[in-house]
């Protein structure tokens, strides 16, 4: 027969693993076992299955899972490639145990206690080799994280913290069509990035509409599972980037940086954020962080006709220092906007991706008909083409 009590004691001992405490399915199942009436014990009960059944039904499978990502410190010190303490390696194989027979709980056992004949929710287990699997773990975090970065590969900076992202652009490589050497200069470096060697801040610069951003976030999925990770910032959070560089560079996974559609007025005091970061005079650059912007302006300045009649003393100066700011990114790729031919050739790859079957003759025609209309030839508008095309299909 199952016995509550020291069961409730034997996760009140837990440790390194003291934050799932108060996660599920462990808040639950503490409830359920220091519950004393059998209304208690049956509506912990439910919420122990419920928590399981939101987890994908399997308790083992539940458990596991947040065992292998949760943040503790006992992984940073492995992370970080720090002296272990002996005590916390005895610790860590008691506590392994313990949460092996968590994970190994039966509905059967958890009712052996309870006087109710009535309808109780069910759940599956499997058997699990805890120890050996978070030794395992342990040896590929350089690829998979742990934490938040285990469970999510692009964030975003929200109030000075980083939140992921649920639900990011799926957009993949063989997807974009177009711009095969500008793409490929954009993959050469971000593989020299996972493999720790120098890798550059880089500039995608062009007209809008060519795949900059797309470019970007599509490296970012096609590398993810090799331990690249994607923090989009805005202008106005460039200040936060030194403390982000300070908290990632002891991270064992790869970031991207991510600005999107930079550009700076004479009068922006953001660019000195990012000036600064790109001489490296903040701190020193990282092996496992690189810059990747994207701007529509080759030197990210929206100049206007005032900067060149010189209103200031020292106008020509200030404006000089901004232009020359896109000059500290280690690369620059441009995407300039396609000829009518190489549009069409897009449109056409992106229609047999989607496995649309028009004349050729007349998908031409008619991608050209729709470029016209709607200001220009670029990828976008190709896209923006099929995708209308799926809609009247």
């Amino acid at each position: 027969m199952f016995q509550p009590q020291p069961m409730l004691l034997r996760l009140c001992s837990l440790a390194l693993f003291r934050g799932l405490l108060g996660k599920p399915p462990l808040t639950e199942l503490r409830r359920f076992c220091s519950a004393s009436s059998l209304e208690e014990k049956v509506e912990a009960y439910a919420s122990f299955a419920a928590a399981v059944y939101t987890a994908g039904g399997n308790l083992t499978s539940a458990l596991r899972t947040a065992i292998l990502e949760e943040e503790n410190v006992y992984m940073l010190a492995r992370a970080q490639k720090k002296p272990v303490p002996e005590n916390w390696n005895r610790a860590l194989a008691a506590e392994l145990a313990i949460l092996e027979e968590v994970s190994q709980l039966t509905p059967e056992q958890l009712q052996s206690g309870m006087d109710y004949s009535g309808y109780l929710p069910e759940w599956e287990t499997e058997p699990a080799a805890l120890a050996p699997l978070y030794e395992e773990r342990m040896a590929e975090i350089p690829r998979y994280g742990y934490g938040i970065y285990a469970r999510h590969h692009a964030f975003l900076l929200k109030e000075g913290k980083l939140e992921p992202v649920l639900h990011p652009d799926e957009i993949r490589l063989d997807a974009l069509s177009g711009y095969e050497r500008e793409r490929a200069q954009v993959i050469r470096n971000t593989a020299a990035l996972l493999q720790s060697k120098p890798a550059a801040n880089i500039l995608l610069y062009g007209d809008a509409g060519t795949g900059k951003s797309a470019t970007v976030k599509a490296v970012a999925n096609a590398f993810h599972s090799e331990g690249l990770r994607l923090i989009e910032l805005k202008k106005n959070q460039l200040h936060h980037i030194p403390t982000l560089m300070d908290s990632l560079s002891r991270n064992p996974l790869k970031f991207i940086l991510f600005i999107d559609d930079l550009s700076f007025s004479r009068d922006d005091d953001n660019f000195s954020a990012l000036k600064a970061v790109l001489e490296g005079s903040v701190s020193a650059k990282t092996r496992n962080l690189a810059i990747y912007a994207t701007s529509n302006r080759r030197h990210l300045v929206k100049e206007c006709f005032s900067d060149r009649q010189g209103d200031e003393l020292h106008a020509s100066d200030t404006l000089q220092e901004l232009v020359s700011l896109s000059d500290r990114f280690g690369l620059t790729v441009t995407f300039t906007r396609p000829a009518k031919q190489e549009y069409l050739r897009i449109a056409a790859a992106l229609a047999l991706q989607q496995g649309l079957k028009l004349p050729a003759v007349e998908l031409s025609a008619r991608a050209d008909q729709f470029a016209l209309h709607r200001g220009g030839y670029s990828p976008r508008t190709a896209k923006q083409f099929v995708e209308s095309l799926l809609s009247q299909s």
